[in-house]
């Protein structure tokens, strides 16, 4: 995947995560917050990669 494709994702995963933990919150749902938290965190980490990526590509660019 590209590093747009990956931001892109993290962002959408991160959201789902957000609303869940929401929903578990409201419904008393222990279970469906943590798998919000859970989600939020893999879009925090899909994310992180596309930064990265654009980090790499920027330093193959200038060698």
């Amino acid at each position: 995947m590209g590093s747009t494709t990956d931001k892109i994702k993290g962002m959408a995963n991160e959201a789902a995560g957000n609303v869940k933990q929401a929903v578990g919150k409201a419904l008393d749902k222990p279970a469906l917050e943590a798998e919000g938290i859970a989600q939020e965190r893999k879009g925090e980490a899909q994310q992180a990669l596309g930064k990265g990526k654009d980090t790499v590509k920027k330093i193959v660019d200038k060698a």
